[in-house]
């Protein structure tokens, strides 16, 4: 099995500053790892090779030194910081928040050039970052999907009439058709469950009963279940409950709630880091082991929930 790491070493004199900017640009564009200075990595894959074959060419062209290597990882720690050097996370972020930023309904219909050129200029942010991510995770695929109910809510606004594939839409409902409901899910909650129920409450059903489920298959046929697999809301796609309930119920213009949404998203299933995501943790944690009666639990927490969605919103005194 050939060693998985390319090595490519250059060093230039120091009067050829062109060049070093030349050659150090064409790398970065390819999102080459950075050992250290003049020392740089790349996955070894078809076509890599050449990527750095190329610039070592250009290097030894303008007087320099290069040499290329094949490198194996010493051990599994090595090689998880060998790919941290290659993580995207960060871009995929400020592309999300480029993505949120983006108001729709804010922009007259009248003009609809104005409007796709946004959505195709964030595509195109959106596939540079995906053509240099050499080992995507949950961040692309959250950053994915967000570009994709951009999107969708574009075509709403330029073309309302267009139908959608069923299987790639969350089905928009009302909150009124679901007042004075029994919401249902599995007991000892955690913070995808946690966070569903405070917004149900919160946003969507303000008298709703919910019931803890030892297990799934308990779920009453006249209760909406939730963050369970078989439930009307639960993770679809890229998003967890949270999120799921955001779309399906009209919310997602809620700036404080969508920052709530990526907090949720990064403690339940990972992807984009938030900053406030191991303080929550941290209270969420304490909690459980404070109340074993989730009724006590869900209240506790929904002053925490409370709390960040008002410092969220920004209306501080």
């Amino acid at each position: 099995m050939a060693p998985p790491w390319l090595v490519l070493i250059i060093s230039l004199p120091t009067h050829n500053t062109a060049g070093r900017m030349r050659v150090w640009r064409a790398l970065k564009a390819q999102g080459c790892g950075v050992l250290r200075d003049g020392v740089y990595l790349l996955p070894n894959r078809p076509g890599f090779r050449q990527i750095f074959q190329r610039q070592a060419e250009d290097v030894m062209a303008g007087g320099g030194n290069a040499h290329m290597l094949v490198l194996d990882s010493e051990n599994r720690d090595q090689q998880g910081l060998f790919e941290g050097l290659f993580d995207r996370s960060t871009d995929y972020a400020k592309l999300v928040e480029a993505i949120q930023h983006t108001h729709v309904r804010e922009l007259p219909s009248e003009q609809p050039d104005k409007l796709q050129r946004q959505v195709n200029r964030l595509r195109r942010e959106f596939e540079g970052i995906v053509a240099v991510d050499y080992f995507p995770g949950e961040a692309r695929e959250q950053a994915a999907a967000a570009l994709e109910d951009l999107e969708h809510a574009v075509i709403d606004r330029l073309t309302p009439d267009e139908p959608h594939a069923a299987h790639r839409r969350i089905k928009r409902l009302q909150v009124k058709d679901h007042r004075g409901r029994l919401w249902a899910t599995r007991q000892r909650p955690w913070i995808d469950r946690l966070a569903s129920a405070w917004l149900i409450r919160r946003f969507i059903d303000p008298d709703a009963r919910i019931l803890w489920l030892a297990t799934s298959a308990d779920c009453p046929t006249e209760a909406l279940g939730f963050d369970f697999d078989g439930a009307p809301f639960t993770h679809v796609g890229a998003k967890v409950t949270f999120e799921m309930l955001l779309t399906s119920f009209g919310l997602t213009h809620d700036a404080a709630l969508n920052r709530l949404g990526g907090l949720v998203h990064y403690l339940d299933v990972g992807g984009i880091p938030v900053l406030e995501a191991a303080g929550l943790e941290t209270l969420i944690r304490g909690m459980r082991q404070a109340w074993t009666d989730d009724d006590t639990l869900l209240a506790e927490a929904g002053k925490v929930f409370d709390s960040f969605y008002l410092a969220f919103s920004g209306n501080d005194a």
